[in-house]
């Protein structure tokens, strides 16, 4: 159920939102990511994603995201979960000052052998596939992003 913008707002204002992140990779490792347009994280390569909404299962956001982002079904079979993340935002999807955004992300991965067949939607001008070390170098890669390729803190420490 989707809410009236001006009650979302509060919301946003208010709370956390609980979203689903979609890193979607190709047979070469390679991750799908899209040119934002909308707020937040406007003008930066991101995964594509979206809030869950009330009375929607996770599998069901998950669904919805990769259909009206890309335009095609996914299989549950290629669906994995990769774990939580948290996504802070000085801005808002409104554009409405001194509200930031929160997010609870649940970041899932799914495994695509058919590239060509994936399309953006409004909220991204484009697609393309990168490479995790082409990723990671990017300047506008958001970092938001970048951390879902980062080896954890606990495994670099354990490194040194």
């Amino acid at each position: 159920m989707r809410l009236p913008q001006d009650t979302f707002i509060e919301v946003v204002r208010r709370a956390p939102l609980v979203s689903v992140d979609l890193i979607v990779r190709d047979i070469a490792d390679r991750v799908l990511l899209g040119w934002r347009t909308n707020e937040p994280a406007r003008g930066t390569w991101f995964v594509p994603g979206g809030v869950i909404y009330k009375g929607e299962t996770i599998h069901e956001a998950l669904h919805r995201v990769f259909q009206v982002e890309l335009g095609r079904e996914i299989d549950r079979e290629q669906i994995r979960f990769l774990g939580v993340y948290e996504h802070f935002y000085r801005e808002n999807f409104a554009g409405i000052p001194d509200v930031s955004t929160h997010y609870i992300v649940l970041a899932y991965e799914i495994r695509t052998a058919d590239e060509d067949s994936l399309y953006p939607d409004g909220q991204h001008e484009s697609l393309r596939w990168l490479d995790i070390p082409t990723l990671l170098a990017a300047e506008d890669v958001h970092e938001n992003t970048k951390a879902y390729f980062r080896e954890p803190k606990s495994k670099r420490e354990e490194k040194a």
